[in-house]
């Protein structure tokens, strides 16, 4: 094989799982050693830097993270990443010392934001310190987009929207409530220099099922039943409720439901339970409230009694899988489901007739936009999508990592620059010295994850208002941060200096560094001491051995305790510390950031 190339921090940042599968890549380990230590502002702050919305990514986060989280192959669950960020923004303090100042110099360049959601306002955050005027445009009167009005205030109170799209208008940044864009010709005729659109996927998909108009009256569509509960136009519910739908917008609905009226409140699901697109943890939540998850059935038709809503027929499927492909096929007779109000949560879907089809912007399939992957330009190249504007709904997080994608587009385009050329990230390395500090030497046994304190039942069911989760006290999230292995500590191999002696191989509690015989890929998975199965983590494989042999590190199984540096007694394996920051517009980030001092460490 190729020996695996170290001069860029590439290897390396797939090797820290988690901040690899977060779409804003954010330092995981980084901000996770520091709750450690108690630094929760600089916790806060790196988190800030790449994901903008530390305290409501706290609490919703879908948190992709948490399945690479190297802690699960020790043990059943992963670090409780998402809630430790929670814990960084609970116990911040006054961060205002942290945060950039409000730039006095503009560069006179103009852009215009649609929407007021994460992505447009993660673009503005990017590009006001710069010098850029930005402007957001929203039909809502506040900041925050469907964070705000889709999300319900048991999951993130609105006092932690209100603070951290603060944090991002406080910049300079001008923001237009209540002002909706009906034409994009319109907007672009008033000579911005660039556009981003960043509107979401405000409607939900609706159910063309026999008895739906004659019904309608109690029959809801998702998520513009949740905003009409922000709005107060929604305040209760009849005592029984069909919720359609499976994923994670059908549990807020149906969460919300127990907390206006509804007592016998039901989930019906076409898939069966373990192919529900809602997450693990939103389906134990809902189902600790007491609503009832029905899988298997496929909605047929409402009845009603001269338009007044009498329940559902469902026809119970069976899931016949072929050549990876589901087919629903018919399992018995409809079943009646008697309800009071219906909500449908069976999918969302953006709206773009103000964008007129005569300006060069082309749609494809579903009406959604053409657009760059990498750039997220549209074939107007001054006009930009992102969030789920650009490639239908997804999460916060990922209409972040888009609105970092944008503003180095807006950036590039702006100064001349090609936009196609995209910066690199960059990284710092610090070596450690061996032995390691005992905190930074984690310990591969049993460390069960804590969970999150929770409101009782009966106070979290009596008001829509009051916050579920609790977050973690100091005490549970220094414990549930030791649970880290610390995967920033990368382990790295210098072959000149290796002698042979085998001492880091013998010494390895995973058995993943094996010396052998070069051959291709598939081979060296085969040969080694455990055999490297996951092929979306790359061996680390180094040659110049003096046996010319090679050492191939299975990455897949590290879990970078330092022993293999520890036991080196030529010191060809050190451990180095890797903070990797990915590009931002204007090439540095907003905040200053380093590795944490360490006892005992050089930098390298």
């Amino acid at each position: 094989m190729k020996p695996t190339d170290i001069s860029t921090p590439d290897h390396f940042h797939r090797v820290v799982d988690c901040q690899w599968a977060c779409p804003a890549h954010t330092p995981v380990p980084q901000y996770i050693g520091l709750i450690a230590e108690g630094r929760y502002a600089e916790a806060y702050m790196v988190n800030w830097e790449a994901n903008v919305f530390p305290g409501i990514l706290g609490r919703t986060c879908d948190r992709p993270c948490e399945p690479a989280c190297r802690r699960a192959r020790v043990e059943k669950e992963p670090v409780a990443i998402c809630r430790l960020k929670r814990v960084a923004a609970d116990h911040k303090g006054d961060i205002a010392g942290y945060l950039p100042e409000r730039t006095t110099k503009t560069n006179d360049k103009r852009i215009a934001l649609v929407g007021g959601g994460p992505a447009s306002l993660t673009v503005a955050r990017d590009l006001a310190p710069l010098g850029y005027q930005c402007t957001i445009f929203d039909g809502d009167p506040k900041a925050g987009g469907m964070m705000r009005t889709r999300i319900p205030h048991f999951r993130v109170p609105e006092h932690v929207i209100d603070e951290e799209t603060g944090y991002v208008l406080d910049l300079g940044v001008e923001f237009r409530g209540g002002t909706r864009i009906d034409s994009m010709k319109t907007l672009l005729a008033e000579g911005w220099d660039a556009v981003f659109v960043g509107a979401g996927a405000p409607h939900g998909q609706d159910l063309a099922l026999p008895g739906r108009n004659e019904a309608h009256a109690n029959i809801h569509i998702g998520v513009e039943w949740l905003a009409s509960i922000w709005f107060k136009h929604v305040t209760r519910i009849g005592k029984r409720v069909v919720v359609i739908g499976g994923g994670n917008t059908a549990i807020d609905c149906a969460r919300s439901a127990r907390r206006l009226g509804g007592e016998d409140v039901r989930m019906v699901v076409r898939s069966r339970f373990g192919d529900m697109k809602a997450l693990a943890w939103e389906k134990d939540d809902v189902q600790r409230e007491g609503v009832v998850i029905c899988n298997d059935l496929v909605p047929r038709e409402i009845t009603h009694d001269n338009g007044r809503l009498t329940g559902v027929n469902f026809e119970p499927v069976t899931s016949v899988f072929e050549n990876g492909k589901r087919t629903l096929v018919s399992a018995g007779p409809l079943q009646h489901f008697p309800c009071d109000d219906v909500v449908i949560a069976v999918g969302q879907e953006s709206a773009f007739g103000w964008i007129e089809r005569d300006l060069g912007i082309a749609f494809g399939d579903r009406e959604m936009p053409k657009l760059d992957p990498a750039t997220l330009q549209s074939t107007l190249p001054h006009v930009l999508f992102g969030g789920d504007a650009a490639f239908g709904p997804k999460n916060i997080i990922t209409a972040v990592a888009h609105g970092h994608q944008a503003a180095v587009t807006i950036d590039l385009l702006l100064s001349g620059a090609d936009p196609a050329v995209r910066p690199s990230a960059t990284a710092t390395f610090v070596t450690h010295r061996t032995p390691l500090p005992p905190r930074h030497i984690p310990k591969v046994s049993v460390n069960v994850r804590h969970a999150v304190p929770l409101q009782p039942l009966a106070t979290s069911l009596s008001d829509i208002h009051e916050e579920v989760e609790l977050g973690f006290d100091i005490e549970h999230a220094v414990a549930e941060a030791a649970r880290c292995l610390h995967c920033e500590l990368e382990t790295v191999f210098s072959p000149p200096l290796c002698v042979e002696c085998k001492a880091c191989e013998t010494v390895c509690p995973t058995d993943c560094i094996t010396f052998t015989k070069d051959g291709d890929e598939a081979d060296l998975r085969s040969r080694l001491k455990s055999p490297a199965t996951n092929l979306s983590q790359e061996l680390y494989v180094a040659s110049r051995l003096v046996s010319h042999r090679v050492m191939v590190k299975n990455e897949d199984l590290c879990l970078h305790c330092g022993l293999c540096a520890e036991n080196c007694p030529t010191g060809a394996w050190q451990m180095d510390s890797m903070l990797l920051l990915t590009a931002r517009a204007g090439g540095s980030p907003l905040i200053a950031m380093s590795q944490a001092p360490i006892e005992g460490t050089t930098n390298g």
